[in-house]
């Protein structure tokens, strides 16, 4: 999320009030990681379970069973405390609700497009998917809701997901109850790029999936990276990203508070602040190092404001939208006096949280309804968030009637003649032969010359 040379001269002049102490990207791809990335998956590919159980043991240290059964996903959500299960469960009520309006917005259609000539569109859902449910350092409770959930929402038959393993129940159970909510058909405690390649070589008892969706570290998401082709994937997510795009109406504190809110997801994640007020920008630097002090995570969110961290003042509001679709976040808050401006006027972002009560921890929980498996590092300029689409296919289809070869033939005859792809050229002799050239159908139909 950082601003080049040339697009600095192409946004016009602005002041940094804070730039980032690194001058680079955030996440770079490691050789070291791709190496040791295709080391397993080959070794996964060509051994099989054996090696999805031999890299359980080296880097999870993990010997028990692989597949956790539908008793212990059912029971996963007794141990929770009784208020982090109500919460959970109003995470996948939201999250469901919001993909199934989506889904009921895609819409299948049919179109004449001539006497006789027939086009239609169908929406298909993939066969099978495979969901990755990270539990690291801070598990993400509500990541099967946006995955696992999401794709049954858009008519997936068969969702797998795996996730480490931990703990009695094989794997955090939080996680485990997410994805009991979520309707997962089956749930394996296996991490990492064994996961990933468990599910794309078909070594679970399934056939290979179709698409592996879910974040996860570098690692997983190089894994992502040299599977896709092999199977789809929802994108190649790197660190969290958060902007905020503030005026003078903006409150300094809860700005700073919701910059440290993505800080804190590892310190290699970018906050920028894009503001067109000199104030504004300089109270909420001083608010992030007052927030800092007292912040349980602030070895981690300080290291990332302090290295990932920028502060942008803009000339106004029009430069102010011009600087965030370059920076195209994978969160972007809007604190303005005239946030349907924004909402018109930006266009590269993961997801877009308007007016000061929209915080991105909202959508992060699944309380908001939102998905957040989104875009990273720029690619929101072409790329959008996990939804229910990712998970369909538009496929087309066509139906021409015999009265329809007047308005079909004829055209392909000349083209392909013209091409020199004689047997395309052919498919439509033939259907013009059988109805009769000289029929009258094709009495206004110019004679096409062949051989040139």
């Amino acid at each position: 999320m950082q601003i080049t040379t040339a697009e600095a001269q192409a946004l016009g002049p602005f002041t940094w009030l804070k730039k980032p102490a690194v001058d680079g990207p955030p996440a770079q791809r490691d050789p070291m990681v791709v190496e040791r990335v295709s080391e397993m998956l080959s070794s996964i590919e060509r051994d099989g379970l054996d090696a999805v159980r031999s890299y359980a043991r080296e880097l999870d240290g993990w010997t028990g069973e692989l597949e956790i059964g539908a008793a212990e996903l059912r029971k996963s959500g007794d141990s929770l405390p009784a208020d982090v299960r109500t919460a959970l469960e109003l995470g996948y009520e939201r999250t469901h609700r919001f993909a199934v309006a989506q889904r009921e917005h895609l819409t299948d259609f049919e179109i004449e497009l001539a006497p006789g000539v027939v086009g239609g569109q169908r929406y298909i859902p993939v066969t099978r998917v495979g969901a990755y449910l990270p539990a690291g350092r801070f598990p993400l409770l509500a990541s099967a809701f946006m995955t696992v959930g999401v794709a049954k929402a858009a008519g997936v038959p068969t969702v797998v997901a795996c996730t480490p393993p931990s703990g009695e129940y094989g794997a955090h159970p939080a996680v485990l109850y997410g994805a009991h909510l979520s309707q997962a058909d089956r749930v394996f405690a296996i991490g990492g790029v064994q996961a990933l390649g468990a599910m794309a070589f078909g070594l679970l008892g399934e056939a290979p999936v179709d698409m592996l969706v879910g974040a996860g570290n570098a690692f997983v998401t190089e894994a992502k990276r040299q599977l896709f082709g092999r199977v789809g994937i929802d994108l190649l997510a790197g660190p969290s990203e958060v902007a905020v795009l503030a005026d003078d109406t903006a409150d300094p504190e809860w700005v700073a508070a919701d910059l440290l809110g993505q800080a804190e997801h590892g310190p290699n994640s970018p906050a920028a602040l894009i503001t067109t007020s000199e104030t504004v920008g300089r109270r909420v630097i001083e608010a992030i190092d007052r927030q800092l002090e007292t912040l349980a995570t602030r070895e981690i969110a300080g290291a990332a404001w302090r290295d990932f961290g920028s502060v942008i003042l803009a000339a106004d509001s029009g430069q102010a939208a011009e600087i965030a679709d370059v920076l195209g976040p994978e969160h972007l808050e809007v604190h303005t006096g005239d946030d349907d401006f924004y909402l018109k006027e930006l266009r590269n972002y993961g997801s877009l949280f308007l007016g000061p009560w929209s915080t991105v921890a909202y959508s992060d929980k699944g309380i908001a309804g939102t998905n957040h498996v989104l875009p990273t590092g720029k690619t929101a300029r072409y790329n959008a968030g996990l939804s229910v689409s990712r998970f369909l296919k538009p496929l087309t289809y066509q139906r021409a009637r015999r009265e329809a070869t007047a308005a079909l033939a004829p055209a392909v005859e000349r083209i392909s003649a013209f091409e020199g792809l004689a047997a395309h050229e052919a498919t439509a002799t033939v259907r013009i032969d059988e109805v009769g050239r000289f029929s009258g159908a094709f009495d206004d139909t110019p004679a096409v010359t062949r051989g040139r």
